[in-house]
């Protein structure tokens, strides 16, 4: 349940906006609220992050999560390694777009113009 892709997003969420209720966490990351429940405590275990209570405007008890000086690290740390995901991703569909493009031109299809700016039919 604890995995990379989650804790990137929590902790890059919650370094702009540290305040957000881990519902509104589980809305932007697209999973369960369960799921980031798990995941905040297991990063604040490994002292990734600290929780911080406050009342907020509607008189509740909520959390402010923090990212410690090991939480920026790993931040830090996961940016790299999902940057060079990205890359190559971004590698594998550049090949594959030059070889789908010389398949269109081989059976003469014409008719089909690509956006270079855009990488999209036109």
């Amino acid at each position: 349940m604890f995995d990379d892709t989650t804790s990137y997003g929590l902790l890059k969420t919650l370094a702009d906006e540290p305040n957000l209720s881990q519902r509104d966490l589980a809305k932007r990351l697209g999973v369960s609220l369960g799921k980031v429940n798990f995941c905040l405590n297991a990063l604040i275990a490994k002292g990734c992050l600290k929780a911080e209570n406050f009342r907020n405007s509607d008189n509740k008890l909520a959390y402010v999560y923090l990212l410690t000086p090991q939480g920026v690290e790993q931040k830090a740390h996961l940016t790299v390694e999902f940057l060079q995901i990205k890359i190559r991703e971004y590698e594998r569909l550049r090949v594959e777009i030059a070889e789908l493009r010389q398949s269109v031109e081989q059976h003469g299809a014409t008719k089909i113009k690509i956006n270079e700016r855009e990488g999209v039919p036109a």
